[in-house]
């Protein structure tokens, strides 16, 4: 299906392409609503199942408001937390693993552009990698093709434009090392 776009690098927006990904976008919007609405933990973990197309671990929560522009190329491991009012751009992949905590109002984004303007609808894809324990701050926004490392902690307002090596702190615009975390 449209998994061979995730971390597929320039991708030509043309075609049936665009009308294949805007029905799985409109489909994403009507499970977000009723995410966004819901009541009981229970109604949206069985909408977070269906949009991102895989089970969502019991220790893993996301808090509504949530925001995604795609859905199924959200892949979520054990015990993650998502804090409110969060937006993933996920069509060239967007994952989370193990223990993660992310802070509200982050973004993160694996969709950018062509810089030459006679294609700049066309995508460029890369997948966002959050490792196992990191920890990203409140309105942290991460770009197409970084990895935040293991245990690694993201301060609240960081623009991350570049890898962070596991087990360091990094903050400011763009992120840079502050420190190695001392275990």
């Amino acid at each position: 299906m449209l998994s061979k776009l995730i971390n597929a690098g320039i991708v030509n927006w043309t075609g049936d392409l665009p009308n294949k990904v805007n029905t799985i976008v409109a489909q994403t919007n009507r499970y977000l609503i009723d995410f966004n609405q819901a009541t009981t933990e229970t109604k949206r973990r069985g909408l977070l199942t269906q949009m991102f197309g895989a089970y969502l671990d019991q220790e893993t929560m996301v808090t509504p408001p949530f925001q995604t522009d795609f859905g199924p190329h959200i892949f979520l491991g054990k015990n993650v937390f998502i804090n409110r009012d969060c937006f993933f751009v996920d069509l060239g992949g967007v994952y989370i693993e193990d223990n993660a905590l992310i802070g509200p109002r982050t973004m993160l984004i694996s969709v950018g552009h062509r810089e030459d303007p006679a294609h700049r609808r066309d995508l460029v894809l890369q997948s966002v990698h959050i490792k196992q324990g990191a920890w990203l701050g409140a309105n942290v926004t991460v770009l197409p093709g970084v990895t935040i490392g293991e245990d690694a902690i993201v301060g609240a307002g960081a623009v991350v434009t570049k890898d962070v090596p596991a087990n360091t702190v990094v903050a400011g615009v763009p992120a840079k090392v502050l420190r190695t975390i001392q275990h």
